[in-house]
């Protein structure tokens, strides 16, 4: 179930903040209430955490199903947005997050 997100017209993908990587362009909005049912009602498996160096912005990718992944980012003043992806896209997303100065691997 997704939410109504800001959408550009030209890519059609959520927008997200500026400090998350572009390769984790290509995601669904979730309703915060589908986001934490899955996440932290232990219906999903934690793949890996990421923090900001700049900001106490954080990322958490989690294994819904064998293709699915949920990402929850907790923004600076900490509310949690949750979007859906596919594990290919978090595959995609890993090396260009593991290069980015701005992000350190918590777990």
């Amino acid at each position: 179930m997704a939410t109504h997100a800001p959408r550009d017209a030209d890519t059609d993908t959520v927008d997200l903040p500026p400090a998350v990587p572009s390769a984790l362009s290509a995601l669904t909005r979730l309703s915060w209430e589908l986001g934490a049912r899955i996440v932290e009602d232990g219906e999903s498996t934690l793949h890996s955490e990421w923090t900001h160096t700049e900001t106490p912005r954080r990322l958490s990718f989690y294994a819904a199903t064998s293709n699915t992944v949920i990402v929850r980012v907790r923004t600076p003043v900490g509310r949690k947005r949750f979007y859906g992806a596919t594990q290919t896209d978090l595959e995609a997303a890993l090396p260009e997050l593991d290069a980015d100065p701005q992000w350190r691997r918590r777990s």
